[in-house]
Order: C-alpha cells, then structure tokens, then sequence
C-alpha cells in the first residue's frame, strides 16, 4: 500500500433546489480547479429566506484531495 498526503480545502456550493443539488455543483465546478478530489465531508448547511420559503441552500464543504510527489 502506498502512503498517501492529502490536502483540506473549504468550498460552499449553493442551490436554489436543495442541498443535494449544492453538494453536487460545489464538487463538479471544484473539480475543474483542483485535480485528484478524492471525499469531501458536509461542515454546514444553511440558507436563504425570502417571503417566508426557502430562496436559496448553501453548503459548507471540506473537500480532500491527494498530493502527487
């Protein structure tokens, strides 16, 4: 087995649709950026009011990835 280092980043996705859907686009547009996303953890889940519904889902990730040598 080879040892491996990860690195931490905080990301938050966000979504009109719900929290699921804000997960998903804060991995796929950080994927983009950073290479080898390997997990991610859920820090914090909050949201937008408006007129007394749900406007908006926000969420807190931490998102590991794997250092290369």
């Amino acid at each position: 087995m080879t040892d491996r280092v990860y690195k931490l980043i905080e990301i938050v996705g966000t979504s009109p649709h719900g929290t699921d859907e804000a997960i998903r686009n804060a991995i796929e547009k950080a994927s983009k950026t950073v290479k080898n996303l390997d997990w991610f953890q859920v820090i914090e889940t909050r949201g937008q009011i408006a007129d007394g519904k749900i406007a908006h889902f926000q969420v807190v990730l931490k998102v590991g990835f794997r250092v290369e040598d």
